[in-house]
């Protein structure tokens, strides 16, 4: 859809890949790529498999951009937090195929999706927020209580808790984690067998299980416009 996110359309699903420098950032490029991709699976009306580079599939937000200024800071974050609403409430399955690292946006994309599987190996997953200065916003918290249990959620917003694979899929950032070499397959399994179901009965469904999250969701997006939204040293 743009340089930095491709589209690729099969016949069940369609691949959105994300491509955007050595830590694969969230830049407000990659965020209208990544919406322009939905929009068109959405008329396609095809399930998503959602997906980075080898070895990253997100380190978070461009620190370039988070760092300039606050207003900065809060545009990014605003857009990332409609995203995240926008994937929680998408009517298609949504798949991530996790490709390595996922840190920061990179792991609430992750809290986004439907199903969440991830590669074994030595991959850092988790919400670093607080260990860089950032005072956890207040839709990233509605996120991460909508998906993780009250420990995890603890242990991950509040002390910055970083996980390896394994871990993730306890902590419930992660639903399986597979060898590297069949991460596609799985994705394009999971793709395939997600595609048989009822199209209109599954995003109905996903409304009304998700009902009081996304409700809860969209008053912090409207919190943190009145908020701070910045990294502190």
């Amino acid at each position: 859809m743009n340089e930095f996110v491709s589209y690729q359309s099969e016949e069940k699903y369609a691949i959105i890949t994300i491509n955007n420098g050595k830590a694969n950032a969230i830049s407000h490029a990659v965020i209208a790529g990544l919406n322009e991709s939905l929009d068109a699976a959405e008329k396609e009306n095809k399930v998503v498999i959602l997906t980075g580079k080898s070895g990253i599939f997100s380190a978070g937000f461009d620190l370039k951009v988070m760092t300039a200024s606050p207003e900065s800071a809060k545009e990014l974050v605003t857009k990332g937090s409609k995203l995240s609403l926008r994937m929680l409430s998408f009517p298609q399955p949504i798949i991530v195929a996790c490709s390595g690292h996922a840190i920061a946006k990179g792991a609430f994309l992750l809290l986004s999706a439907d199903y969440r599987i991830g590669t074994t190996g030595d991959f850092k997953i988790g919400l670093n927020e607080v260990m860089i200065g950032m005072t956890m916003h207040n839709a990233g918290i509605a996120i991460a209580k909508a998906r993780l249990s009250e420990v995890y959620l603890n242990r991950s917003v509040n002390n910055a808790e970083i996980y390896n694979s394994k871990q993730a899929v306890e902590a419930g950032f992660l639903d399986r984690i597979v060898p590297e070499d069949a991460l596609m397959i799985t994705a394009i399994k999971i793709a395939e067998m997600s595609s048989k179901l009822n199209k209109k009965a599954h995003a109905a469904t996903k409304l009304k299980v998700r009902k009081s999250h996304l409700e809860d969701l969209e008053m912090a997006i409207e919190l943190d416009l009145k908020s701070d939204i910045s990294i502190n040293p």
